[in-house]
């Protein structure tokens, strides 16, 4: 599709309340004019979602749990601002008249919304990796098909797609995605093994979401990450690499076969993705801190442990069997993350139930997304057996 530099841009949040959609939020907010927004969706913060609301003078706000939508009806009455609730009404948000859509909503709950967005050729900025990564064939299909632009959000997809040459893809050598190690990089097993929710969640250098904390904790986050970077970019996994960079400057490379390596830099802030999607093609200034390379000073670099950190192993041993492997995989790590920030089991459980999950059932062919549906459904239901399994005893101090 053919975007004018600069030119008004309606916009659609999903996952508004959450830590991708508030910086967005922010964002929009600077400049209203160029940003006018359409609909906002949260899941069930109401509160903060009537909020944006009135902020953004939106035409729709959507709350998927159903049973708050009372509360912010009453919340929004008088302002003219339509309310709906529900999952079909977050997926009909998508469809609403926005030339640009965030897709924030966390896990495979975002599927349906994102693929509605994608269907009417939207620009789709998606900081949702797991739909990628549960339908990525599919997805990129639906695409093509309908002529969308998918612009990534991950910090890590956004600087591949900044210096990618997708015009001349064959020169491509290598992807090299960058982690920060996160909270526990320098930990022991033992250490992780008594982990607590507190913890895992305190990134030592981004502000994110309590899921995606816990996954970059198990390095689960940098597992889908690469899935999500094959289904993108087209790149076989066996050239895509993870490298450990604990400062979080440099955000990811991409190698060429002249030995030349691209890099994107930048201090650790998602409002810089968010900023290049939103405003894509042309740029548009934010308030995040700018790099200052005389104080970053030094910049570190190691290879991920694959015995304290074998997340990666299931996520390219799902990728390499194919079919609906990465969906199980996907699918059993949400289950097992919010049981373990539900208390309800040990940190180091989480890797063993998806590795469980992942073993026992089928990687069956997607041939469509209610195979897709399918699968999630089936690794979920397995996963929390799990979980059932494991009990609360062993983690009832924690």
């Amino acid at each position: 599709m053919v975007v004018k530099a600069d030119a008004p841009r309606s916009v659609t949040i999903l996952g508004s309340t959450g830590s991708v959609g508030t910086q967005t939020v922010d964002l929009v907010s600077r400049d209203p004019e160029r940003f006018p927004v359409e609909a906002l969706t949260a899941n069930r913060n109401v509160t903060l979602l009537a909020q944006q609301a009135r902020q953004l003078n939106v035409r729709m706000a959507v709350v998927a749990d159903p049973a708050a939508y009372a509360e912010l009806k009453r919340l929004l009455s008088g302002t003219g601002i339509e309310v709906a609730a529900g999952s079909e009404a977050v997926a009909a948000a998508a469809e609403r008249p926005a030339d640009w859509v965030m897709a924030a909503i966390v896990g495979a709950a975002g599927l349906e919304p994102t693929l509605a967005a994608i269907r009417r050729g939207a620009i789709v900025a998606f900081a949702n990796k797991e739909v990628l990564v549960c339908a990525g064939a599919l997805m990129m299909e639906e695409v093509k098909a309908h002529g969308a632009t998918l612009l990534p959000v991950d910090s890590e997809h956004s600087a591949i797609y900044q210096v990618f040459d997708f015009e001349r893809t064959e020169s491509v050598s290598r992807l090299i995605l960058t982690a920060s190690g996160g909270p526990f990089r320098a930990k022991d097993r033992a250490f992780m093994a008594a982990a607590t929710r507190e913890q895992a969640v305190a990134h030592p250098t981004w502000d994110m979401g309590a899921k995606i904390s816990v996954d970059s904790a198990t390095m689960m986050n940098k597992g889908l990450e690469l899935i999500e970077a094959h289904f993108l970019f087209g790149i076989p996994e066996e050239r895509i690499d993870v490298l450990v960079h604990p400062q979080s400057v440099i955000h990811s490379l991409v190698e060429y076969v002249d030995g030349s390596v691209l890099a994107q830099l930048g201090t650790p802030d998602m409002r810089t993705p968010i900023a290049y999607a939103l405003g894509w093609p042309a740029r548009i200034a934010t308030p995040a801190e700018r790099l200052d390379l005389v104080k970053a000073a030094t910049l570190t670099f190691e290879a991920p442990d694959p015995v304290r950190f074998p997340a990666l192993r299931l996520a390219r041993a799902a990728l390499q069997s194919g079919g609906g492997a990465p969906t199980i995989l996907s699918a059993a790590n949400e289950v097992a993350v919010q049981a373990f920030l539900d208390r309800r089991i040990g940190f180091l459980d989480i890797e063993r139930i998806v590795e469980e999950t992942l073993t026992a059932l089928p990687h069956r062919p997607l041939r469509d997304l209610a195979a897709v549906r399918e699968a999630d459904a089936d690794a979920r239901r397995d996963a929390a057996g799990r979980v059932a399994a494991i009990g609360a005893t062993a983690v009832g101090s924690r």
